[in-house]
């Protein structure tokens, strides 16, 4: 499939720039596969679309601080960097700019006592770096870091993100994006969901580099994903697998949650079932995948020819969904992270 099949118009103004006053104040497009129609709500409506005996698949993956600005040792120059993957130790995959500037034996300074070495050189550019300071790492990053804001959102990072480029229910340290489907959900929607009787599965997926990267290749086919570190508890793949056996639908809440559980699908005894425990996923969700867990999808608007709107397309159809997004577009939803949320059923 050519990527200009994926592409759209959005004007600059639909891109929030800020999350909405209250996480479930969001819109709510709601997209009926079976029939096509559209509504539009908000999400603190969502509950209605959900029975007792379905079940909620969340990525509880906490986003990490992980930019930091500081000053090349030998110079004073100004560096950014972006902490993409810890490989060991204190040991970091880092996106540094400008790149130019950074060869391995040099230093930047993010404090007097919170410095980093370039050890070498990674992949796509990147940089391996080993961080050299007094403490405990992670509470250093809290208080030097900054929230790693996607460059669309086109300001500074204020203190307000650290809580809303969150979910309420991250406990896992480890990605550099946040699983902004999951952004919309407060504390009281999730407990009124188990009080309906709707089951909540928590899995975990680490958002990497993948997400910076965009599509390239003019055939889809053959884009490469970067692979993500995932892991999915025993007791979490019992609730996902016993719903999907007793017929309760399998809704995800975001592509990361989606690519996980679709990775550790197994076929056993003439079914699918999700196995628990600990993986690295590269898959590449397109048109004419065959979906063998996920019976239904909340999820964000997503950019233009993104592997993101690519996976949306595989679930319901590509020319329909671009119809969905035009409807979105007239009717001034709000796009990307901060954003509006979609319902596929």
């Amino acid at each position: 499939m050519n990527i200009q099949d994926f592409d759209y118009h959005l004007p600059q103004n639909l891109i929030a720039q800020k999350p909405a006053d209250k996480r479930d104040d969001s819109r709510l497009l709601v997209v009926h596969r079976d029939t096509g129609a559209l509504e539009h709500r908000h999400f603190y409506d969502i509950l209605e679309y959900l029975a007792p005996g379905d079940c909620l698949v969340l990525n509880d993956s906490r986003v990490l601080p992980a930019r930091l600005f500081g000053t090349k040792a030998e110079t004073g120059a100004k560096i950014e960097f972006l902490l993409i993957k810890r490989i060991e130790g204190d040991l970091w995959e880092t996106i540094v700019k400008p790149g130019k500037r950074l060869k391995p034996g040099d230093w930047v300074e993010f404090s007097p006592d919170f410095r980093a070495e370039v050890s070498d050189y990674g992949s796509d550019g990147t940089r391996l770096v080993k961080f050299h300071y007094q403490g405990i790492f992670m509470e250093r990053l809290e208080e030097l870091g900054s929230m790693p804001l996607p460059p669309y959102i086109q300001r500074e990072c204020q203190q307000e993100d650290k809580a809303r480029y969150q979910t309420v229910y991250c406990r896992e340290d480890g990605s550099v994006a946040a699983p902004t489907a999951g952004l919309h959900f407060t504390e009281d929607l999730l407990k009124r969901a188990r009080e309906k009787g709707i089951e909540i599965a928590y899995v975990t997926l680490h958002v990497g580099i993948g997400t910076f990267r965009p599509v390239k290749c003019k055939n889809i086919e053959d884009h490469q994903m970067h692979f993500e570190e995932y892991h999915i508890t025993r007791e979490n793949a019992e609730t996902i697998n016993r719903i999907k056996a007793t017929g309760g639908r399998i809704v995800s809440v975001g592509t990361t949650s989606t690519r996980t559980v679709e990775s550790a699908a197994i076929l056993k005894e003439g079914r699918y079932m999700v196995e628990e425990g600990e993986g690295n996923t590269g898959i590449f969700i397109y048109p004419g995948y065959e979906f063998k867990m996920i019976d239904a999808l909340i999820t964000n608007f997503h950019l233009p020819k993104s592997t993101l709107l690519m996976l949306i397309s595989a679930l319901y159809d590509r020319e329909k969904i671009l119809e969905v997004y035009h409807t979105a577009v007239e009717e001034q939803y709000r796009f990307f992270s901060y954003g509006d949320a979609m319902l596929i059923l």
